[in-house]
């Protein structure tokens, strides 16, 4: 089973293109975890908190409602699938790229 649930802020507002007459929209999101770990003595401690970003995809009535309505540091929970795809840059260097492609979402208040 291919599926990803993510709650985060978006990092920058959505950009849109066309690809086969179908709209697409893709930004960043980020997710937070605070993170604990307990001392020597048995004291609990907060380590900084780590954040990762995501690039999601979406598209069709959905890319256009991120036109519409996503902006940056919007929070948006998400359920989608991993999709990794590869492409040679202008040096002939061959790229990855791991992307969530939006199934179901959520426009969250800040």
């Amino acid at each position: 089973m291919n599926k990803v649930i993510l709650l985060g802020n978006v990092g920058r507002d959505p950009k849109l293109r066309m690809v086969d007459s179908s709209q697409v929209a893709e930004f960043p999101l980020a997710t937070s975890e605070r993170r604990r770990t307990r001392t020597a003595d048995g004291k609990e401690v907060e380590l900084p908190e780590l954040t990762e970003w995501h690039n999601i995809v979406m598209w069709g009535r959905a890319a256009e409602f991120a036109e519409n309505y996503i902006r940056k540091g919007s929070r948006l929970l998400i359920e989608g699938k991993l999709r990794t795809r590869s492409w040679e840059d202008h040096n002939a260097i061959k790229r990855y790229i791991t992307e969530i492609y939006v199934d179901t979402f959520e426009l969250l208040p800040k």
